[in-house]
């Protein structure tokens, strides 16, 4: 099963985040995401402000269905997402999880 396949689960506060070997693992199948220590971030780039926020509703709808939400940064037409699961301060499966369908969803969007 694809990382885009799984469903994000609930965390829950006082989780424990990924220990950096699974988070380097899991990093490894989004290759177009920055991972930080806690945090994994990935730029996309629209061809002007409109088309960055049509994107950036669909990244919104997305969230909602999977209870799991970005950071969103737009700048005209660029869009920053950063992801990483607040209730545990770093970061979780849900994180990758929701890249890899972010990520899915953009390659068939025009621009990003």
């Amino acid at each position: 099963m694809t990382l885009a396949q799984e469903k994000c689960e609930p965390c829950h506060v006082g989780g424990t985040p990924l220990a950096p070997d699974e988070a380097h693992a899991l990093a490894a199948r989004i290759p177009e995401w920055i991972l930080s220590e806690t945090k994994i971030e990935r730029v996309f780039k629209c061809k002007d402000f409109r088309e960055a926020m049509v994107f950036v509703n669909k990244v919104a709808d997305m969230a909602e269905e999977n209870d799991h939400h970005p950071d969103i940064h737009i700048d005209y037409g660029r869009v920053t997402l950063t992801l990483w699961t607040k209730k545990i301060g770093g970061l979780s499966r849900n994180d990758f999880v929701l890249a890899a369908k972010i990520d899915q969803m953009a390659a068939g969007h025009p621009q990003a």
